[in-house]
C-alpha cells in the first residue's frame, strides 16, 4: 500500500500552507493557510480550493499563524464535514486569530465590492468542528489512517503530524514549522523517529540564525541607543510567539537594569489576548525551566513599563506620551493592523528606530522597508522613510539552515529513525533548493523541492512523482 502526498500550497513559497495527504481509504488534509504577503482580494484566496472539500474526512492543524490557518473556515462555505484535530493551545490561539482575521477580511471586502471570504459564522461553524489532540496520543481521524503530533518548539501548542497508513505502517510526517532551539520557554523540538519520509520546513534553510546571547546583547545596545537618541522604537511584532519574546526580553532586560525604564505599549488587541492564552497554558506546555521561573515571578511577560492598549482610545493616547517609547504593534509583515500607523507618522522621523524580528514575505511593506526602501507605501500612503531599520534576524521562531539540517539527521536510521526521503517545502525557492543540497550531500540521502500542485506516491522505500 502507499500515501499521496500533494502539495497544495507552501510550495515555492514559504506561506499558504496546505497538503493533501490520502490513503487507500481516507483522506486527511494538514493546514489551511493563506498566502501572506499579497493582497487578501487576489483571485488566489477566492477561487474553490483544488480538491474536493466534501471527501475530507480530517483536517490537522500543526500551529496558529495565519499563513497555516486562515482559509480554513472557507472549507466550510465548500461543503466540509469531517473533523480538525489540533493541540489545546493551538485551538485557543487559532480561535483568536480568525476571529480578528474576519473582521479584516471584511473590510477589505467592502473596499472593493467584494463577496466576505468566509463570515464569522463559518469561523463558529469551523471551532465547533476541533477536537483537541495531545502531544504523542496515537488517533486514528480518517479511515485508516491515524495522527500522531510532536512538539516542534515554534509557538505555544506547535506540532509535526505523522500520518500512518494502518493496513501496512506506511508513514509520512509534515512538520508544520520547526522552531528556533533554545527557546526560553517552549520545549526543542522532538525528532521524528517513525516517518518513511518527511516534509519539512525551509524558512531559513539557506541562512544562520545570530547567537542567543548575541540578539539579546544587540537588543539591549539597539533600545539604549535608541533611547539615547530620544526617538520611538516600532517594533511590528506578529501576535503570536514573537510578541509574547519579546516581552518576555524586555522584562528580564528592565529587571536586571540592562535597559533605561521607558514605556513600552503593547498596542495590539491580538496580542494582548495571544499573551493572555500563553499565561493560560504556560504551567502545562513551557518547559520545566520555564515552569520554575513562572511559578517564581508568577508572569513572564508583564512589567511594570508594559502598558496595553486594547481600544482604539487607548491607543490614540500612545501619540501624547513624550518621546523615548517603545511601540509594539501587528502587523508583523506592516502590512495592517495598528502597526501601519504609527509607521506613517514616526518613520519620516530620523530619531525613529523600526526593529525588524521576523520574516518579512516578499512584495511586503516589511521586506521593502528591510530591504531599504526610501519609500514605501502603507494604508494608501505613500511615506517617506528617514528612520533607522534594524533587521535582528536571531529572533526569527524559525530553525536555521544548521538546526534544519539536525532537525533532518534525527530522522534517518542511523539516528534512531526511518526515514529515508525528505520534502523540502515552506521556503522560497532558494532557501528550499539550498537546504535540499545539503540534505544530500551532508546527510546522503535524497531531498525533493516540491512544486505547487505536484503529487507523490509515498511507499515505504522510495517516493514516485506521479
Amino acid at each position: 500500500m502507499s500515501l499521496r502526498l500533494t502539495c497544495y500550497g507552501a510550495a515555492e513559497t514559504v506561506t499558504g500552507s496546505n497538503f493533501l495527504v490520502e490513503g487507500p481509504k481516507g483522506k486527511i488534509l494538514i493546514d489551511c493557510g493563506i498566502e501572506q504577503g499579497r493582497d487578501f482580494v487576489e483571485s488566489e484566496m477566492y477561487k474553490p480550493f483544488a480538491y474536493d472539500v466534501p471527501s475530507i474526512d480530517a483536517l490537522v492543524i500543526t500551529h496558529a499563524h495565519l499563513d497555516h490557518i486562515g482559509r480554513a473556515p472557507k472549507l466550510i462555505n465548500e461543503g466540509f464535514k469531517g473533523r480538525v484535530f489540533t493541540t489545546a493551545p493551538t485551538r485557543d490561539l487559532t480561535e483568536i486569530m480568525l476571529r480578528d482575521t474576519v473582521k479584516i477580511l471584511a473590510e477589505t471586502a467592502r473596499e472593493h465590492g467584494l463577496p466576505l471570504l468566509y463570515t464569522d459564522d463559518d469561523v463558529t461553524k469551523f471551532l465547533e468542528k476541533i477536537e483537541v489532540i495531545a502531544y504523542h496520543e496515537e488517533k486514528e481521524v480518517a479511515p485508516g489512517l491515524s495522527i500522531f503530533l510532536r512538539q516542534t518548539g515554534h509557538i505555544l501548542g506547535s506540532a509535526s503530524v505523522r500520518i500512518k497508513d494502518l493496513s501496512d505502517d506506511t508513514s509520512l510526517a509534515l512538520t508544520g514549522d520547526i522552531g528556533n532551539m533554545p527557546s526560553p520557554y517552549l520545549p526543542d523540538w522532538e525528532a521524528i523517529t517513525d516517518a518513511d519520509a518527511v516534509l519539512m520546513e525551509s524558512v531559513y534553510g539557506d541562512r544562520v540564525n545570530a547567537d542567543k546571547e548575541d540578539r539579546v546583547a544587540l537588543l539591549r545596545d539597539t533600545i539604549k541607543k535608541s533611547v539615547a537618541r530620544g526617538g520611538v522604537i516600532l517594533i511590528p511584532a506578529f501576535s503570536i510567539e514573537r510578541t509574547q519574546l519579546m516581552l518576555y526580553e524586555f522584562s528580564k532586560l528592565m529587571e536586571e537594569g540592562e535597559i533605561p525604564h521607558v514605556p513600552v505599549y503593547l498596542d495590539s488587541p491580538l496580542a494582548i489576548k495571544a499573551t493572555e492564552v500563553y499565561e493560560k497554558w504556560g504551567s502545562e506546555f513551557f518547559k520545566s525551566a520555564a515552569e520554575e521561573e513562572l511559578h517564581r515571578r508568577h508572569d513572564l511577560f508583564k512589567f511594570p513599563f508594559l502598558m496595553e492598549t486594547p481600544s482604539r482610545q487607548d491607543s490614540e493616547e500612545i501619540a501624547k506620551a513624550p518621546n523615548p517609547k517603545i511601540i509594539m504593534a501587528g502587523a508583523g509583515m506592516s502590512h495592517g493592523g495598528r502597526i501601519g500607523h504609527w509607521e506613517q507618522k514616526y518613520l519620516p522621523d530620523p530619531t525613529t528606530t523600526l526593529i525588524i524580528v521576523g520574516y518579512q514575505a516578499p512584495g511586503s511593506p516589511g521586506r521593502l522597508l528591510q530591504d531599504g526602501a526610501p519609500h514605501v507605501r502603507l494604508g494608501g500612503v505613500d511615506v517617506r522613510v528617514r528612520a533607522k531599520i534594524e533587521t535582528f534576524v536571531g529572533w526569527s521562531a524559525h530553525a536555521d539552515r544548521d538546526g534544519l539540517l539536525d532537525f533532518a539527521k534525527a530522522a534517518l536510521p542511523e539516528s534512531g529513525g526511518r526515514t529515508k526521503n525528505f520534502f523540502v517545502a515552506l521556503g522560497e525557492p532558494s532557501s528550499a533548493r539550498f537546504l535540499a543540497q545539503r540534505i544530500h550531500d551532508y546527510l546522503g540521502t535524497n531531498a525533493i523541492v516540491p512544486t505547487q500542485g505536484e503529487s507523490f506516491e509515498i511507499t515505504k522505500d522510495k517516493i514516485k512523482r506521479l
